[in-house]
């Protein structure tokens, strides 16, 4: 007995301090990266920029911290950024409620004031392998747990940059689950000489680190918080888009972290980004994890040799300094904002700053023209008369005032009256309302200070109203929120059929991190709107309500690019932004994805294609992006069936341009449309190409 303890002692020491097995039988070296396996360390370098390479350095002794080194390699020199540090990641599991609203498509959802769980994810070598994708490498590391979940640990290194996704990939059984997660590199020894982020005020702090410091949350703009070294900088940071949880808010909730014993659970000093488990304190829905998913949870590391003001510079052009690029023949455009401005500042007669913070905003985050949603929980929409047609007049009056200098402010509504569900609208020009009508007043009437009004008592007036002022309407967060069941619905009714009836509105929600592209929801609506043969279009929209310069807009906002030369004056009207929406010549965007072109047959999205019998189609579309892309997709439908023809596009660099033309068989379809998702979860889709 003796010797047999003797004997497990000794196995499980050399166990502890074995070297773990290395697969290369998917690594080629066709994409510049190589590879190097010695006693204790798989060494992988890959080609960055300006000849220079980044070496990711992964101890393979089970002990022992699983980064050796980040480095820098420029020629023969090597400068180590840094050293003997570990990835980590806190799971917090809750429990969705896919019974009481529309399944896995609930935003209704408290998960936090029900029980949940956080688990700090546990590391086990058990093996690593190296493969190839393109531009790209990927280095697994296996095997990582949590109570119900499992998985491995990847790092993913980019061709073109200094770049680095680092990735807990884990699924759970378990059903009716809801997370969210924290992620960071850490180490027992203070590694970093200072840290560094931009405030809200976009102003780079920077303090020196204590090793004993507790952790901290930090609100910081641009999502980036930064180790400096006596080397250089490590800059960690989400992917801007996917890693936010929907909210009806786009607070800044101090979305990173730095110091020791992160949410207590966590040993050594980190930094990295963190997600707050009550959000906006309304309905705070975390992500899906649905039974046997793939959740990436992953954040971003970005290498630099230079100080942290550099490193930041280089995050901040992945999202173009948070800004919507101008882009030639295009205005931007974005839609359903709860500012309520109106009723908060300007009808209580408080004072009326000449520029309203919500303004420099949209001004400052590239957006031309916006289009609101007031008096949604405000105001009086049932009011029958005076003060409903006194709110319209203050809104229209600060839209006009406020609309100059290239930009445009357009009043609109979410009136969520006669049609079912939630909806809004757009006139091309101010017009006075009332939802509701008794039987002895007129539909059209003259009023001394407004001019004229109109009475509505139902959805045939509703769309009588939209007929007689160009109007147009749409479902808002179609199929969830208030909009459980709609459009499906009402479908069939005169109104959705109506040319006035543009369509639905998308936004990133639910969120689900095995998903590889945003807003599946409204996506799959399009294509079944499209095969239901009503000509439908799709806005971007962003449903929030506050709207500050300290608040995280970005990663909230999404924008659409209207085919159009100039922005109109309010004093003329915007007709031409109603006829762009209606005709669908626009695409939507997260901002890193930048569609400019796609035809068929050199036919643009809202026209109609007449194919050639038995001829393929010439389809033909432009990119531009900042990270490095994932794949385009061809969508295509029938009217009964839809088709995707995928496109990987895994050889891409980041910050590129390219023009892509493909001879496909359309024949038997109806319609088509595009779709470009980065490596980040980020993308953006075009309106439809009709056939025939």
């Amino acid at each position: 007995m003796k010797n047999f303890l003797i004997f497990m002692t000794v196995f499980s020491i050399q166990k502890l301090h074995a070297q773990i097995p290395v697969s290369l039988k998917e690594f080629s070296t066709k994409n510049g990266a190589k590879v190097q396996v010695s006693k204790n360390n798989l060494s992988v370098s890959w080609q960055t920029e300006n000849n220079k390479r980044g070496e990711v350095v992964i101890n393979l002794e089970r002990n022992q911290p699983l980064i050796h080194e980040l480095n820098v390699l420029n020629g023969n020199i090597t400068t180590s950024i840094v050293k003997n540090v570990n990835p980590i990641f806190v799971l917090t599991v809750g429990k969705r409620d896919l019974i009481s609203q529309n399944g896995w498509n609930i935003f209704f959802d408290r998960v936090p004031k029900k029980p949940f769980k956080a688990h700090l994810v546990k590391l086990d070598k058990n093996s690593v392998s190296v493969r190839s994708a393109g531009t790209r490498t990927i280095i697994e590391v296996s095997e990582i747990t949590a109570p119900d979940f499992k998985g491995t640990i990847e790092f993913t290194l980019y061709n073109g940059s200094p770049l680095i996704n680092i990735a807990a990939v884990m699924s759970t059984q378990k059903d009716s689950t809801a997370i969210i997660y924290d992620a960071g590199i850490v180490s027992n020894a203070l590694k970093w000489d200072n840290i560094a982020w931009s405030d809200v005020d976009n102003s780079l702090q920077t303090i020196k680190p204590n090793l004993n410091d507790s952790s901290k949350n930090e609100a910081v703009k641009y999502r980036t918080i930064i180790g400096k070294t006596n080397s250089g900088s490590l800059a960690i940071f989400p992917a801007p888009h996917q890693y936010f949880y929907p909210l009806d808010e786009a607070f800044n909730l101090k979305f990173t972290w730095h110091g020791n014993h992160f949410r207590n659970m966590v040993e050594g000093y980190g930094i990295g980004i963190r997600q707050d488990l009550y959000g906006d304190n309304r309905y705070v829905p975390w992500f899906n994890a649905p039974p046997n998913t793939l959740q990436r949870m992953n954040f971003f590391c970005l290498l630099s040799e230079k100080s942290p003001a550099d490193a930041l510079e280089a995050v901040k052009k992945f999202t173009n300094n948070d800004k919507y690029l101008a882009l030639p023949h295009f205005k931007t455009l974005a839609s359903h904002f709860h500012n309520e401005f109106i009723t908060k500042v300007v009808a209580k007669g408080l004072p009326i700053p000449e520029v309203p913070s919500f303004i420099s905003v949209f001004k400052n985050t590239g957006i031309d023209m916006v289009h609101l949603a007031e008096f949604h929980g405000a105001g009086h929409p049932d009011d029958a008369g005076e003060i409903r047609l006194k709110e319209l007049d203050l809104l229209f009056q600060q839209c006009k005032r406020l609309s100059k200098d290239g930009f445009l402010l357009m009043p609109g509504e979410e009136p969520n009256h006669f049609f079912g569900g939630h909806w809004l609208e757009i006139f091309p020009k101010p017009i006075y309302w009332i939802m509701s009508r008794k039987d002895d007043e007129p539909f059209v009437s003259q009023h001394p200070i407004y001019g004229t009004i109109y009475r509505i008592k139902d959805s045939a007036e509703m769309l009588n109203l939209l007929q007689q002022e160009n109007g147009l309407a749409w479902t808002a967060h179609p199929r969830t929120k208030g909009s459980t069941g709609f459009p499906d619905k009402y479908k069939d009714a005169p109104f959705f059929k109506s040319a006035h009836f543009l369509g639905a509105a998308w936004k990133a929600m639910p969120a689900d991190l095995s998903q590889p592209r945003l807003g599946k929801r409204v996506l799959d609506l399009m294509d079944d709107m499209n095969n239901w043969g009503n000509h439908k279009t799709v806005l971007a929209e962003s449903d929030i309500f506050t709207i500050e310069p300290e608040n995280e807009m970005y990663a909230h906002l999404n924008v659409n690019y209207m085919m159009m030369e100039n922005v109109p004056t309010y004093e003329k009207g915007w007709q031409e932004v109603v006829d762009v929406m209606q005709k669908g010549k626009f695409f939507s965007t997260t901002g890193e994805v930048l569609i400019p072109t796609f035809t068929i047959n050199n036919q643009k999205t809202g026209e109609t294609v007449e194919l050639a019998k038995n001829a393929k189609a010439n389809v033909s579309f432009s990119l531009q992006w900042t990270f490095p892309l994932n794949f385009a997709e061809i969508i295509s439908g029938d009217g009964i069936k839809v088709y995707r023809e995928k496109i990987n596009l895994d050889s891409t660099l980041p910050f590129g341009k390219k023009t892509i033309q493909i001879p496909l068989d359309l024949s038997k379809r109806k319609w088509v449309r595009l779709e470009v998702w980065d490596i980040a979860g980020s993308g953006a889709f075009t309106q439809t190409v009709w056939l025939k």
